[in-house]
């Protein structure tokens, strides 16, 4: 197995188990956040989702974001910046952004997988070792990058996965 079929596989389990725990859910679930210092599983998406199509599209690919070139940020509320992924919200930000309904958080989130799937799947050795300079982070290969992302995605995917426990049982690990 190749290093993209090892990334793409760590993530196609994570969106699994992702998929798997919101089934079933209302948007008020979605949203609900366990105390003022946590995140609900609607927010937390929305940023693992905003992750992936920065990671794909801008730092990869130097093309829009589907973000703002399919206008889901207006569905959501903010604008189209492209770095707005919701990394270092403070609590009072995340409290105060009004969570969009769940067809909205799984069609961008959708929408996004399958681009993701496209291009990692699509990625030669050769592109996997290109080098990306975005500062401030050091310069670092595609796959490099793409190791932070499956981590990221994996660390979020869980978080999700255990506020459905939380609130609702075991549904996702069935």
């Amino acid at each position: 197995m190749s290093a993209t079929e090892t990334g793409l596989s760590a993530l196609e389990r994570n969106w699994g188990m992702v998929d798997r725990a919101l089934e079933n859910l209302d948007d008020a679930q979605i949203g609900a956040q366990p105390n003022e210092d946590s995140n609900s599983m609607g927010w937390l998406l929305f940023h693992m989702t905003r992750i992936v199509d920065r990671f794909v599209h801008t730092w990869c690919q130097d093309a829009p974001q589907l973000w703002a070139k399919n206008g889901w940020h207006q569905r959501f509320g903010l604008d189209d910046d492209a770095n707005n992924t919701g990394q270092g919200w403070t609590k009072e930000q995340v409290a105060a952004w009004q969570l969009p309904a769940k067809e909205s958080l799984l069609g961008y989130y959708e929408e996004v997988k399958a681009a993701a799937r496209e291009y990692i799947g699509a990625l030669s050795a050769a592109e996997f070792e290109r080098e990306l300079n975005i500062p401030p982070r050091p310069v670092a290969s595609i796959g490099s990058f793409l190791g932070v992302l499956v981590f990221d995605n994996c660390v979020h995917g869980g978080q999700i996965a255990y506020l459905r426990g939380y609130y609702k049982g075991m549904g996702w690990f069935l």
